[in-house]
């Protein structure tokens, strides 16, 4: 049952001043002249002569005796005559005197206990501490007026009523008491009556804002934030800017009323409950755009998306209207996806600054919070392209729901990115939409932490927890968070606290499973009807003037809805959110179908193998191993010939010579899983001192970017994607660590990179570099799971096409992504250009095997196929099998047929790329060895690998004229066997099968 709550949660005690008592003690020491002694630490003096000077109290006392240094009438009396004593030698226990500008003789009198006096002072600066700590916890956050929230039912120690925790009573409410520099509740003044204290404070802390941000460990910061919300009057708003936030509230209201009016029955997951977001996100771009920025990148899932498209991006209404229409018929190839997922791109004159602002919501699966990494990604991706080192100039803005923010790992990945030197964005604002509900599950059971933004305090962001009832509040909030990420380039999170006036869609019914939340959410009144009626009580506006203005966007609306009947077709390229000016056509079309030659002069190459093999810094010690690997890498270039690390290096740096930028970003690449890489060199003698070689190519090269990311496949991918969004004119890879570590990143591969181009018609060129190989390592480290790539291919397996001279270039246009698993470091030297000189982008899978095979690099273009160039290719006829296979197995196989002696009879091919499957090539090796049986032969399970999706295309190269046998590893659940023997047992059976001319005789 759905529990109702006052916000009157229990609060646990701060350090009661009675029991924090330090050990050390402090005392003042007199110097010879007025004003020029120095404060000393004395261990050995009495404890008995000055119980109340220690712990935070001798703080306290230093804080006063330098007041009372720059001038004495600046403290109480009592202490200006108990500095006078000691600073004329009396001891601690003596030093006070009554004062003498009391004009009378006191000594008769009671005098007041000065540990007394400093202990009400601590309990007042703890009273500050707790307000500022656990003001949050009695904020009225909640426009529902409940709370799920559970402090542990610790008791209340907040308010008039409960000074006593704090050692003070009744009588000390109309007191002063100095304020401690911590606080600007005073503003100009340094003193205040304890009444006034709390009154300011409940105003700062405990009103429709809750801060949370004493965790954080640096000062200056906590400083900026009390003072932002503190200093009495700073929540005050111009006539026009209550006007701007009327108007801003009536478009947000009135868009969602509007398509409830005309699309009833439709789903669009509105944002009715939360529409104080529109101006809140209109706000914080605003701000941004004050502080310099001219490019806002947005992330979010799919609640209020099209109210976001409509009155933040400034979509068109009438293509937003026409995505309602079930006859409207799609003009571009692919699936398409459903009007709350498209993303959209807009460069327009912010009206509030009057300045350029680019705007780009990327579009997103359904996957809540999938989208974060890819955010980030191309965020960095602007940054980097336009020169914005500290992110004044482009930023990111993401929106989360409150329970996917507290359930989806990947936002604790996109966080951890948030501080690392090559992933930074120099701080994202994030907003949160709390609905206060998951689809249908309480928060009560949806989460361990009292908010759903916990997660944030791992980075050290401040959250401000926002009442959407009060926009006003919402927009001061949303004024400081940009304001904090202009200021400190660090993450800041906006808990915008608000309802879901709908079900999960507007089809659902939330009555079954939150009765008694959703009867409260009835009796609302609208925020726009609360905060109108605030206005025109105030004489901000009158009733005409809203009425007006609502009458003026109900206006807009109905002409856009007019328009939008005359849209018949539905272009997905004009929801696109990343362009790139120049690259395509106008039609958004390859401006040619051609490639350029992969290959490139070995002059060139011996130069970039030079660097490869050299340390370019002056007075740089290398490791001896390392020196070891230079000087191999120098005896593979004077032999011509290159490893997988060498051609990998050679491909990297003939771009970059180019003018194309390289990033290289994955788990432990700067050196490489296998300590074959070594592209960033560490001095051995120097911290921190490193050198990148591939930087020193030429002196008008591209800059090369090599980074060890964090432990996070699903996070790092994400954002490597997201970086190849901004550009075409960057190779852009990300290296698993083993090639089955992708499965976690899998969101990413499925949502994003497989479908992308489908969905939102966005290419995208990022690489991924998967170690792959079966060599008995056991099961984890060795399948990259080639067989989810290729069954995730949208090519045909029953259909041959035409095998006409532009196939291979019609192929890899019309395909969703490429995979490839070479077996030469040239090929793979090859694909690696290929990707940046193909006329369009496509996501490339690369198989690569983990050792290194020492080959010939200076051939000129990539193999698709590399077809039998041995004694059996001279004697077609002679032939007797023909062994298709793929990868390192190619070794393996060619060392066996030699063992046997069937370098005559048994002709091997690799097909070095699966799809798209090379048709053209395959069909002249079926024809050339007719009279041959044929055999795939890989090292993987049969039921994994390549099998199932390449028997079926050769057999439709042939008309199924033929049968394809397969020789491999029998099938299996797991991708290999931990046990050395086994392994070596099942490679010597497969191999044996393979050779065995025989072996196939029985089966039809």
């Amino acid at each position: 049952m759905y529990r109702l709550r006052t916000c009157a949660v229990r609060l646990c005690p701060l350090t009661p001043p009675k029991h924090a008592r330090s050990a050390s003690r402090q005392r003042l020491a007199v110097g010879s002249a007025q004003r020029t002694f120095q404060l000393i630490r004395c261990y050995a003096a009495p404890v008995s002569t000055k119980p109340f000077l220690s712990g935070s109290s001798s703080s306290y006392v230093e804080e006063m005796y330098c007041a009372w240094l720059e001038n004495p009438k600046s403290v109480h009396e009592s202490w200006d005559s108990f500095f006078r004593h000691a600073n004329a030698g009396a001891t601690l226990g003596t030093a006070y005197q009554s004062p003498s500008a009391l004009g009378v003789s006191l000594s008769a009198l009671p005098q007041p206990s000065v540990e007394k006096l400093v202990e009400d002072h601590l309990a007042v600066q703890t009273l500050i501490r707790a307000y500022q700590v656990r003001g949050h916890h009695v904020a009225k956050l909640n426009p529902l007026v409940i709370s799920c929230v559970n402090f542990d039912q610790a008791p209340v120690t907040m308010g008039l009523h409960q000074v006593g925790f704090y050692g003070l009573t009744e009588s000390h409410l109309d007191k002063v008491f100095r304020l401690p520099k911590t606080t600007f509740i005073g503003g100009s003044k340094a003193a205040l009556p304890l009444r006034e204290i709390i009154r300011r404070l409940e105003m700062a802390y405990c009103q429709h804002i809750g801060v949370e941000f004493m965790f954080i460990n640096n000062l200056d910061q906590c400083q900026w934030i009390r003072q932002k919300f503190e200093k009495p009057g700073v929540m005050q708003f111009t006539l026009e800017e209550k006007r701007t936030l009327l108007a801003r509230m009536v478009r947000a209201t009135r868009f969602e009323e509007f398509l409830h009016r005309k699309w009833s029955s439709e789903k669009r997951f509105g944002l009715e409950g939360c529409e104080s977001l529109i101006p809140a996100l209109k706000t914080i771009i605003d701000k941004s755009s004050e502080n310099g920025v001219d490019s806002v990148i947005l992330g979010m899932s799919h609640r209020g998306r099209l109210n976001v498209l409509a009155n933040v991006i400034r979509k068109e209404l009438e293509q937003i209207f026409c995505q309602f229409d079930p006859k409207l018929e799609a003009a571009d190839e692919g699936s398409g996806d459903v009007k709350y997922h498209l993303g959209m791109y807009h460069r327009r004159i912010n009206r509030v600054t009057d300045r350029n602002i680019t705007l780009s919501l990327v579009a997103n699966p359904s996957h809540l919070e999938a989208v974060d990494p890819v955010v980030q990604g191309k965020t960095k991706a602007e940054q980097f392209y336009c020169g914005d080192t500290q992110g004044n100039r482009v930023m990111s803005v993401l929106l989360h729901g409150d329970a996917a923010f507290a359930g989806q790992g990947i936002v604790y990945e996109t966080f951890h990115l948030s501080d690392l030197p090559s992933y930074t964005t120099h701080g994202t604002v994030h907003v949160v939409v709390n609905n206060q509900i998951g689809f249908t599950t309480d928060p009560r059971v949806a989460r361990s932490s009292p908010y759903p933004t916990d997660v944030a305090r791992v980075v050290n962001a401040p959250i401000f927890h926002v009442n959407t009832d009060n926009p006003e509040a919402v927009v001061y909030v949303c004024n400081v968070a940009a304001e904090w990420r202009a200021t400190f380039h660090k993450d800041v999170v906006v808990d915008l606290v608000c309802y879901r006036k709908n079900g999960h869609n507007e089809m659902d019914e939330p009555m079954f499973t939150q009765p008694l939340m959703y009867k409260q959410i009835k009796q609302q009144k609208a925020v726009l009807q609360k905060y109108a009626e605030k206005l025109m009580a105030e004489g901000a506006v009158s009733r005409q003037e809203y009425e007006e203005e609502i009458a003026k966007y109900d206006k807009i609306c109905e002409e856009a809805y007019a328009r939008s009947k005359d849209e018949k077709i539905l272009h997905i390229k004009h929801w696109l959110d990343s362009p790139w000016p120049g690259f395509f056509t106008l039609d958004g079309q390859p401006k040619s179908m051609s490639c350029q030659s992969t290959g490139v002069e070995e002059e060139e190459l011996a130069h970039i193998g030079g660097v490869a093999s050299s340390v370019p810094v002056k007075d740089f010690t290398i490791h001896g191993g390392l020196t070891r690997v230079l000087r191999g890498r120098g005896a593979l270039v004077a032999r011509r010939a290159a490893d997988w690390a060498l051609g990998e290096y050679m491909a990297f740096g003939s771009l970059l010579k180019q003018g194309v930028h390289v990033r290289l970003s994955g788990q432990d690449v700067e050196r490489g899983t296998f300590s074959h890489r070594h592209h960033v060199l560490h001095d051995q003698n120097v911290d921190k001192r490193t050198c990148i070689p591939m930087n020193h190519i030429a002196p008008d090269q591209a800059p090369y970017t090599v980074c060890n990311s964090s432990l996070s496949e699903y996070g790092v991918l994400g954002f490597e994607l997201g970086f190849a969004m901004a550009s075409p004119d960057a190779l852009v890879l990300w290296e698993a660590q083993f090639g089955d570590f992708h499965n976690t990143a899998q969101c990413i591969i499925d949502q994003f990179i497989c479908a992308g181009q489908t969905k939102w018609v966005r290419q995208n060129g990022i690489v991924l570099l998967l170690p792959h190989g079966l060599e008995g390592m056991g099961p984890e480290h060795s399948s990259a799971r080639p067989e989810r790539f290729l069954q995730m291919c949208n090519d045909d397996p029953d259909v041959c096409p035409t095998l006409t001279g532009d196939l291979a270039m019609q192929q890899l246009y019309d395909c969703n992504w490429i995979v490839v698993n070479c077996s030469s470091p040239a090929n793979y030297f090859h694909v690696l250009r290929r990707q940046i000189l193909l006329p369009f982008r496509k996501p490339v899978g690369t198989t690569k095997p983990k050792p290194s095979f020492p080959q010939l690099l200076f051939s000129t273009y990539f193999r698709r196929l590399i077809p039998e160039e041995g004694t059996a290719s001279h004697n077609p006829a002679g032939v007797k099998r023909i062994v298709f296979c793929t990868g390192k197995v190619y070794y393996d196989l060619a060392k066996e047929r030699k063992t046997k002696g069937l370098e005559e009879t048994v002709a091997i091919t690799r097909i070095e790329q699966l799809s798209p499957f090379p048709f053209d090539l395959v069909k002249p090796e079926l024809d050339k060895y007719q009279q041959a049986d044929l055999v795939w032969s890989q090292e993987e399970h049969k039921n994994q690998g390549y099998y199932d999706y390449v028997r079926p295309r050769i057999c439709s190269t042939i008309d199924h004229t033929r049968p394809v046998r397969y020789a491999g590893r029998e099938p299996a659940a797991a991708p290999a066997t931990g046990n050395k023997k086994a392994h070596l047992v099942e490679l010597k059976r497969f191999l044996d099968t393979a050779f065995n001319l025989d072996a196939f005789q029985d089966q039809p």
